[in-house]
């Protein structure tokens, strides 16, 4: 993706014989100089530059001609605000945000703007919208516990760690999907960092597996280290929240087609411009599913893959 300090123009293309023959296959869409987008995006790392360049090919492919204005936020709040208010002196007919800090900003002040959302973790804000939509990041409960007994056969009971403010209605969900599944997940409740020692002592010696679960008092850069090196301690397998947490340590995780998601928005986008309204589209998940293990985790926990769940890992950590 392209960058210009934290505001780029884009411009793909647009002559009118190709738009023409676009318009015969999505009408209302394609037209000569017409179609603007704005992209914003949180940060400015491979995750999110492979969610907008998917976006923009997929549209691409679809025969969608736009013009696309980019703005990438590096983290900074107020630079978020300023980039809505100048995104609205020429509203575009649709913004794709990428990243919370570029979704959270656009809810709240973008307007009658229609948005689609994506690598977000958290649905309230969307959910709550009038004018949105989006793929989130986190995979379906039944689809992890799925993968859990295809990668691990053996396992029976599920420890979780978990702010109750924050994830209290998930866990409940998250309990329900296991018992599906043969599963027994035990949650243990976390009130702040200096309680995590404490809480992870309590579950060693009642559970199989440790799961990750998207939390933002639980699972930061901060705890990371006291929750790898339990792990290793006691031998309880953890199941990171990506391929980053493999290669520190985690037994393995479950990832995402980044591409591919920025596919899943521009598909949203294409039935928002052909008139759709945002808040009667589902907000989905990723729907290509990747996974990492770490052999040296699990080679120290006596854990063994099989040959075919280890060539087809898209990471592997010897």
């Amino acid at each position: 993706m392209m960058t210009l300090g934290w505001y780029n123009r884009a411009k793909w293309p647009a002559i009118c014989a190709v738009a023409w023959l676009a318009m015969s296959f999505s009408p209302g869409i394609a037209v000569c100089g017409d179609l603007r987008i704005a992209v914003i995006t949180s940060q400015d790392t491979p995750p999110y530059q492979q969610l907008a360049t998917g976006f923009r090919e997929f549209l691409k492919n679809e025969g969608v001609i736009a013009d696309f204005d980019h703005y990438v936020l590096s983290g900074n709040a107020g630079k978020a605000s300023e980039v809505i208010l100048d995104i609205k002196k020429q509203p575009p007919r649709l913004i794709l945000t990428i990243g919370t800090l570029a979704t959270q900003t656009a809810l709240r002040e973008a307007g009658d703007i229609p948005v689609v959302a994506g690598l977000v973790s958290y649905l309230d804000d969307l959910r709550k919208s009038k004018n949105a939509t989006g793929v989130v990041l986190d995979f379906p409960f039944v689809t992890q516990f799925e993968w859990m007994h295809k990668l691990m056969p053996e396992i029976k009971i599920i420890g979780v760690l978990y702010n109750r403010k924050e994830n209290q209605a998930k866990i409940d969900a998250a309990v329900q999907a296991a018992k599906k599944e043969g599963l027994t997940l035990l949650p243990k409740e976390v009130e702040s960092p200096r309680a995590l020692p404490d809480a992870l002592e309590s579950l060693a010696r009642s559970i199989d597996l440790l799961w990750g679960m998207n939390d933002q008092l639980v699972l930061s850069p901060q705890t990371a280290e006291a929750i790898l090196l339990f792990s290793f301690r006691s031998g309880v397998p953890f199941v990171g929240l990506s391929s980053s947490w493999v290669k520190a340590g985690a037994l393995y995780a479950l990832d995402r087609d980044y591409n591919d998601l920025g596919a899943q928005c521009g598909e949203l986008a294409i039935k928002i411009l052909r008139g759709t309204n945002p808040n009667t589209l589902v907000i989905v998940p990723p729907r290509r599913i990747l996974y990492s293990l770490n052999l040296k985790t699990a080679n120290h926990m006596k854990l063994e893959f099989s040959p075919l769940i280890i060539m087809n890992a898209q990471q592997v950590f010897p």
